[in-house]
């Protein structure tokens, strides 16, 4: 199994397969925000939601449905904050996974990262990374 990547390059290739799946799930969970409603345990991420409030309007009342889902469209995101952290984390895991994979494909074809591409990963890696901090900054 040849190789183009240096001890470092086969470290950081690794790494950085740990930290986008990592930002992966953390996108996928819907446990960003935890709290209670109607004396229910409630949590929610961008665009996941588990325990959440409707209302039956064949009792007239509001009811808790107590399992987890996506919300039915993209309009239905509770605001456009978090409809823009949607796409803005989504992309940034995106990015973070193609560099992670094309760096792990280094480990294993010769000639495949050069010192050029090895520095624009690492810019493309920076701005995934940056995508994918900007929701936990409040935006």
């Amino acid at each position: 199994m040849a190789s183009s990547l240096t001890c470092a390059g086969v470290i950081w290739a690794f790494l950085s397969f740990l930290c986008a799946a990592a930002s992966c799930v953390g996108f996928f969970m819907p446990y960003w925000l935890l709290g209670s409603q109607l004396e229910k345990s409630v949590s929610f991420g961008t665009f996941r939601r588990c325990s959440y409030p409707v209302r039956d309007e064949s009792r007239q009342m509001t009811v808790m449905v107590e399992q987890c889902g996506r919300y039915a469209s993209f309009q239905a995101i509770p605001s456009a904050e978090w409809r823009i952290c949607t796409v803005v984390t989504g992309l940034g895991c995106g990015l973070l996974l193609l560099v992670a994979l094309t760096a792990l494909m280094g480990c294993c074809v010769s000639e495949l990262i050069s010192r050029t591409v090895g520095r624009v990963a690492g810019g493309i890696q920076f701005l995934g990374g940056k995508c994918s901090c900007a929701q936990g900054m409040g935006m």
